[in-house]
């Protein structure tokens, strides 16, 4: 269930509303999205939209999207965030391009090592640097990622794939959206070959005896039929984009010899 708000928006032209949903079931319970409306009905779901939207009838540099509400403070906090960032790039900084996947960020409830300093000679100290360097992972992370959808610049949804019928998820939420999720995270993060739950007991309690180095779907294996089938996929997705390039090419080149005639 969501319980939907919408209001006057002061900060935008007049008839435009701003609508916010907030969510009041599920693990995003209490969590709230905002949506805006244009006075002839469309619906905008980022600042990014908005702004191509309007283009330059409307400065949205100091435009807090959540709030609905101009704010020059936080334009001048990103303009000294972007000069930051400027000046350790160019001092050879690398830029954030963190991709890890979603963990707990509440406090650690795992021992953790403890360095002991004492006036007495003969103590010593011991440390445990496996237990110092692992991090507490989150089990079925994946459902968090549920009801999510990619769309493209026009606002459609797009198609998810298709996976063979040989991968069966396991877990609290087998689906094949929560499966793709799975394998695609763990064939970005690891190096490691992916196989899947090995363990029978992982099918019938996944909450003890999961292994989280693997997706959540049952072992399976890759014929070298499979593998061919992909590889023809692959060969005539290269085929069509070479053919989409060689159009747009030449398009252009029509086009900038029609504006020099």
């Amino acid at each position: 269930m969501m319980e939907r708000k919408k209001t006057d928006c002061p900060a935008l032209p007049p008839g435009w509303k701003k609508e916010e949903v907030i969510r009041k079931s599920g693990l995003s319970a209490g969590k709230s999205d905002v949506y805006y409306y244009s006075p002839t009905g469309k619906k905008f779901r980022s600042k990014p939209q908005l702004a191509r939207y309007l283009g330059n009838a409307v400065d949205l540099a100091c435009f807090d999207f959540r709030t609905g509400k101009m704010m020059p403070g936080k334009l001048q906090k990103n303009k000294q965030r972007l000069r930051h960032e400027t000046l350790s790039l160019a001092k050879g900084g690398k830029p954030d391009l963190n991709t890890a996947l979603p963990i707990r960020q509440t406090a650690s409830i795992f021992k953790q090592p403890v360095t002991k300093v004492t006036s007495h000679p003969g103590n010593k100290v011991k440390t445990d640097l496996q237990r110092a360097v692992e991090q507490p992972r989150q089990l079925f992370w994946e459902k968090r990622l549920k009801g999510l959808r990619s769309s493209d610049v026009t606002e459609q949804v797009l198609r998810t794939m298709e996976l063979p019928k040989g991968l069966q998820g396991v877990g609290p939420d087998p689906s094949d959206d929560t499966l793709l999720s799975a394998i695609a995270s763990a064939l970005h993060m690891s190096s490691a070959p992916i196989t899947g739950q090995t363990s029978v007991a992982a099918e019938k309690n996944p909450a003890i005896w999961l292994n989280m180095s693997q997706p959540l779907c049952k072992t399976f294996t890759v014929t070298d039929e499979q593998i061919r089938e992909q590889e023809m996929k692959v060969l005539q997705a290269r085929r069509s984009l070479e053919e989409a390039l060689m159009a747009d090419s030449v398009a252009r080149a029509a086009e900038n010899t029609g504006e020099l005639h």
